[in-house]
């Protein structure tokens, strides 16, 4: 296993911290989760697959203790606490780096340690707003849809913290030195979306309003249709060869069907189509083809 030798502790927090962790650990990384000596994130964390455990009240001296010499023999340590709350119990990255030079000391918030809006609490919704790719969820002429919460939290979060440390290993193997990473879900999912940013320009991809582009439900080709057991089946033939089998294995022509017209009159016989048949029935129709219409 690729993390096989590190060690670490990850304080116990919501979703996107164990994800991070969990992560690490699928890939041989030897992970702690450092509970709360009261209240428990248990009865909701799913995510301690390949953890060990340990309580510590670390607001006393016995618990930031033995912290403490945790710290000392762990490469990372992952903090989704919120600015300020590791620094006024004396454990924050200057006082853990100073104990242990090659720390990794990986901090996971929300909206990042600067900027007005670092101390504010805020959920998955939120960081999508601030990212800007809320705006991109949900049907024309309706309000912006929540995709519940794996965007922000998991991808931008949990993900992409977990690729921090990742890079901050591989530079610590160079430098001997370890340092703090600022792994923010408002900027990860801002990042996440710079394919989004850099292709405004692409010809037929975007500039129309929500729910009216290609890769937003704008289209006939590119949307999810109710089947006949009130299951569904989702459709994505872009390509013009993947729609020619798309359309031959509902037995329509492209004269009947253009790819590039009549999105809504097209999206309409759809939907009759595919209500006639069960979810089972499309899935064996399509099955083994490149119609992209599982």
């Amino acid at each position: 296993m690729p993390l096989k030798g590190i060690n670490v502790l990850e304080l116990a927090g919501l979703a996107p911290g164990p994800f991070c962790g969990m992560i690490l650990a699928q890939f041989g990384a030897s992970v702690i989760r450092v509970d709360k000596t009261y209240g428990s994130y248990n009865a909701i964390d799913c995510l301690g697959h390949g953890k060990r455990s340990i309580a510590l009240n670390l607001k006393v001296y016995e618990g930031s203790n033995i912290f403490r010499k945790l710290i000392n023999q762990s490469d990372v340590l992952i903090d989704p606490y919120r600015p300020g709350v590791m620094e006024r119990m004396k454990l924050g990255p200057e006082e853990l780096m100073g104990i242990n030079k090659r720390l990794i000391y990986a901090r996971l918030t929300g909206f990042g340690h600067n900027g007005p809006y670092a101390n504010m609490a805020g959920h998955d919704i939120n960081y999508l707003a601030l990212s800007g790719l809320l705006s991109l969820f949900g049907r024309h002429n309706q309000k912006p849809t929540p995709p519940v919460n794996l965007v922000a939290d998991f991808a931008g979060g949990g993900l992409m913290c977990a690729f921090g440390i990742i890079l901050a290993l591989f530079e610590r193997s160079k430098s001997g030195i370890g340092q703090v990473i600022d792994a923010s879900m408002v900027d990860g999912s801002a990042y996440l979306g710079s394919w989004f940013f850099r292709s405004q320009n692409v010809p037929g991809l975007w500039g129309n309003p929500r729910g009216k582009n290609i890769l937003d439900s704008g289209t006939h080709f590119y949307d999810t249709y109710e089947t006949k057991d009130k299951q569904y089946m989702c459709v994505g033939a872009i390509e013009p060869k993947f729609y020619e089998i798309f359309l031959e294995k509902l037995g329509i022509s492209s004269h009947e069907m253009p790819q590039f017209e009549n999105f809504e009159e097209s999206r309409e016989k759809l939907e009759k189509i595919f209500k006639q048949k069960t979810q089972a029935e499309w899935c064996a129709i399509f099955d083994g083809t490149d119609a992209c219409g599982p």
